[in-house]
């Protein structure tokens, strides 16, 4: 089984329902599910939306290998409601991005792990911290709580009671 790190998001819809369907699909889709961070809503990051995101991680063991997986998520995305759009940061009722697959480096056209904006991301680096402090990027060489301490991000990032 492989150990992969995810970050769930949905600014519309009903937000917190998105993101609870998709953890349960990945559970039958992809794999076992073995941790899920706190809930977080979120400032938008990279688009003027004026709905916030709720965000959470989730750790996954999975026997698929890296496209296998991003074909499965994309599946999940749909069957979630997500209607494909060429604006990048369009609103959408459920974002999955593969964070880390195991200590693996891939640089394909249409894949990229680790996730190459994670040091730049607080609502993807508070809730990774929470459930996976000590994991190190692979290409930075820094723990989560490192590029969390480190990270320049000015957005408001808080946890759902």
């Amino acid at each position: 089984m492989n150990q992969v790190f995810l970050s769930l998001g949905s600014n519309s819809g009903r937000r917190k329902a998105n993101l609870n369907k998709a953890i349960r699909l990945l559970g039958i889709i992809t794999g076992q599910v073995r941790k899920v961070s706190s809930l977080y809503e979120t400032e938008p990051w990279g688009c003027t939306s004026d709905m916030h995101f709720y965000n959470q991680v989730v750790e996954l063991l999975t026997q698929l290998d890296p496209k296998e997986l991003l074909v499965k998520l994309h599946q999940i995305e749909l069957l979630c409601g997500r209607i494909p759009v060429a604006e990048r940061f369009a609103p959408r009722p459920l974002d999955i991005d593969i964070l880390f697959y195991e200590n693996r480096i891939i640089s394909a056209k249409d894949l990229k792990i680790p996730h190459s904006l994670i040091p730049m991301r607080k609502f993807v680096l508070v809730p990774l911290a929470e459930i996976a402090p000590d994991i190190i990027h692979p290409v930075l060489c820094k723990t989560i709580s490192q590029l969390l301490e480190e990270c320049e991000d000015g957005k408001q990032v808080l946890k759902i009671r």
